[in-house]
């Protein structure tokens, strides 16, 4: 994958090697075709999260419950801290989702067994199922979307994903990505 340096970026042109090594690649692109990227994101964000959404629209759940559910998911014991950092979001926000998630009997919380005040986070049987709901819908769509572009395209897609990722957030991304 290739990593850019901020002198490597001019304006609109973007610079990289190109894919299996052989010289300087120059990408020019347009401000109106930047444009028609960004809003391709956005409305593959919606699609992406429209399966999941009509679920926990019945569940009396938003979004912000997915991503804890997802990533308590991915990483079973994470702590409060740690999902805060992955999400985001104020710790009063956290609290809400996790209340609720674990009212409904969707999370359960542990003490740290060498620090006390820790929480640990694991999902119940409940919340793996509700999980699975969540994420069968993204993966069916991700899985039809990937099979279209080909190999080549989401291995690219993956790059451009990657290389718009905050350094902080990548480390988070990276740690999952390679189970740790």
């Amino acid at each position: 994958m290739s990593q850019f340096s901020g002198s490597q970026f001019s304006g609109s042109q973007l610079s990289g090697t190109a894919p299996g090594g052989g010289g300087e690649n120059l990408l020019f692109l347009t401000d109106e075709q930047l444009r028609k990227g960004i809003e391709a994101m956005f409305f593959a964000y919606r699609g992406f999260t429209a399966d999941p959404d009509r679920i926990l629209e019945t569940m009396d759940y938003g979004r912000a419950h997915h991503r804890a559910v997802h990533f308590i998911h991915r990483s079973p014991g994470t702590t409060v801290s740690n999902l805060l950092g992955i999400l985001g979001v104020t710790k009063q926000s956290l609290n809400r989702v996790l209340r609720s998630l674990i009212d409904d009997g969707h999370v359960r919380s542990e003490k740290g067994r060498r620090d006390g005040r820790e929480r640990h986070l694991f999902l119940t049987e409940k919340g793996e199922a509700m999980e699975k709901s969540l994420s069968d819908a993204q993966r069916a769509r991700m899985r039809a979307a990937y099979r279209a572009a080909g190999p080549v395209a989401v291995q690219g897609f993956r790059q451009v994903l990657e290389a718009m990722m905050d350094p902080g957030l990548r480390d988070y991304y990276n740690r999952l990505r390679d189970g740790a």
